[in-house]
């Protein structure tokens, strides 16, 4: 890769920083202040710790106490082991990628931790295409629900979703599907010592947001419009016949709300992720970076949503955090 210099102020000829500065394919490094660079890593840090511990407890809730074994639960629960991935693996190196602007970790890391973000941003929404099928039977066929949403179909809706999910992350990285058709370009104009950068070519970019982002956003865009209106046309006598309805219509409005703060912090990304391709890759990396990382923050977001709308989820994370989930039978605990 060619080094290009530049001119400062008093026309001394400078050259850029660079990611390795005796390697002739070292990608081009921005160094920021060392005051916005303290401020980033804490922002990034404390980011990670909260999407950390937040789904964790997620995670001991729906695993420890009995009343929340459920087929939406466990949904649920996968989907926070999803989110857990992303705080404690997928962000602590993209936080130094995105700093350092560089990336010292190794090609081999750099395709383990790219195949992971791609599966796990996938594992999300299809784990919410999921939820968004539970909760139309819940609400549109309930004398259904139970015999159709079985602990083992959840069970094995959740394994299909991870498999799928790993499938196309690690596949089309390891197989480098998507550079396929572009490869010159890429290696020659793209590739470089120190970047760890996923680009795609025009058919990958739009088979890969079709499969990932914008086909399940759709579907469970549909499910849930036809929720609504089933509910708003049953509310009055559903509401007189059991109260049962009425939860399940409260936890139905809750994942909703999860399903609309997903799209809301991905659609900026995989707008971007699909047009790139088309208007010759010029999406500013700086721009890319800042909208990756607004996706991450929806992992961030979701045990957020939980306790703030569910009653015994907060209930719940009182009994944790207050260590008398050690005491004997805890699990059995009623929570309102």
């Amino acid at each position: 890769m060619d080094v290009q210099v530049s001119i400062s102020q008093n026309g001394i000829w400078e050259k850029p920083f660079l990611c390795y500065e005796f390697s002739n394919r070292s990608c081009q490094k921005f160094v920021y202040p060392l005051e916005t660079r303290i401020l980033l890593y804490i922002l990034f840090s404390v980011s990670s710790i909260v999407t950390i511990i937040g789904n964790l407890l997620v995670i001991i809730t729906v695993i420890h106490f009995k009343q929340l074994h459920t087929a939406t639960n466990y949904l649920i629960l996968s989907l926070a082991v999803a989110d857990l991935l992303v705080g404690g693996v997928v962000m602590p190196p993209s936080m130094l990628r995105s700093i350092e602007t560089c990336w010292y970790l190794g090609d081999l890391f750099c395709k383990i931790h790219s195949s992971l973000d791609v599966t796990l941003c996938t594992t999300s929404i299809l784990n919410l295409c999921i939820i968004s099928l539970d909760r139309y039977y819940a609400i549109c066929h309930p004398f259904q629900y139970h015999s159709k949403m079985t602990s083992l179909t959840t069970l094995v809706m959740i394994i299909i979703c991870w498999t799928v999910s790993a499938a196309l992350g690690f596949g089309m990285i390891f197989l480098e599907l998507n550079i396929l058709g572009i490869e010159d370009f890429y290696y020659e104009n793209v590739q470089c010592d120190g970047g760890c950068l996923i680009l795609h070519s025009r058919e990958a970019a739009s088979v890969m947001s079709m499969i990932c982002f914008y086909g399940p956003a759709f579907v469970m865009l549909c499910v849930y419009l036809k929720i609504l209106h089933t509910a708003q046309r049953q509310v009055q006598a559903i509401q007189s016949v059991n109260s049962e309805f009425k939860k399940e219509g409260k936890a139905t409005k809750t994942l909703a709300i999860v399903m609309g703060v997903f799209l809301t912090f991905w659609i900026p990304f995989f707008i971007c992720n699909l047009i790139n391709p088309f208007i010759g890759y010029s999406v500013p990396p700086l721009l890319f970076d800042l909208f990756l990382w607004v996706g991450y923050y929806n992992s961030t977001c979701n045990p957020i949503v939980y306790a703030f709308f569910y009653s015994w989820f907060r209930h719940a994370f009182r009994v944790i955090l207050s260590k008398a989930i050690f005491q004997t039978n805890s699990s059995r605990i009623i929570l309102l």
